[in-house]
């Protein structure tokens, strides 16, 4: 539109007139990125979802898997009344993932005790406006 103008009328555009124009499409390419963002995060958070929930009914399952192994392990420490007695079965599975559950959680804090904070980000970070002011 703006070199419309120009060859009609013969004049060339104001610096104030140019500033204008790239605002305006400068705010027009960022509505528009906004909404292709919005679009395909849309598309993505739906297919996330789904797969969510698929993988919270898989892990359902493996519970239930886990459960009836339990069982199952409980009865061939058993073995038919030629084992231990069904009750120590029980206990010994019932230790057996105890031990489990404590190894896993030793385990987890020794992981988290490995975080740090994003050093290298924050130190860059500090930097921006030293090189926003020029003083890189």
């Amino acid at each position: 539109m703006a070199t419309e103008q120009r060859t009609v009328t013969g004049e060339e555009p104001t610096i104030g007139r140019l500033i204008k124009d790239a605002q305006t499409d400068f705010s027009t390419i960022m509505r528009k990125e906004i909404q292709l963002a919005k679009s395909e995060l849309k598309v993505s958070v739906t297919a996330g979802g789904v797969g969510a929930g698929l993988i919270a009914a898989a892990l359902f399952v493996l519970v239930l898997a886990v459960i009836m192994l339990s069982v199952a392990i409980a009865y061939f420490i058993n073995w038919n009344g030629k084992g231990l007695d069904l009750h120590w079965a029980f206990l010994i599975v019932f230790g057996f993932y105890v031990l489990v559950a404590v190894l896993l959680v030793f385990l987890g804090i020794r992981s988290f005790k490995k975080v740090k904070a994003p050093e290298r980000a924050i130190e860059q970070g500090r930097e921006i406006p030293r090189a926003l002011k020029g003083q890189a």
